[in-house]
């Protein structure tokens, strides 16, 4: 069974690619804003805090692989917890 909806591409975008990646053909739009930012230190991403501790995912694809959909519906459980604890 093909899982379309676990990819998306939109080349046409003015930021494509918005990080730098081996292949362009591969990159998943899918999560432009990455629902695992809120999980702070725990997304699981490649990410610093800049000197004014503000979290810089710049340097981060994890959203944008091919298998992105699998891992952040893996952790989404964790942001709909955090979301639940802060109403």
């Amino acid at each position: 069974m093909n899982k379309h909806y676990k990819f998306f591409q939109n080349s046409r975008c003015e930021y494509f690619p918005c990080h730098k990646v081996a292949k362009d053909s591969s990159f998943n739009c899918l999560f432009c804003y990455c629902p695992l930012y809120v999980l702070k230190k725990d997304c699981g991403g490649n990410f610093k805090y800049n000197d004014k501790n503000i979290k810089d995912c710049s340097q981060c694809i994890v959203p944008h692989t091919e298998n992105s959909y699998d891992y952040i519906m893996s952790k989404i459980k964790e942001v709909v917890k955090l979301g639940s604890i802060n109403d």
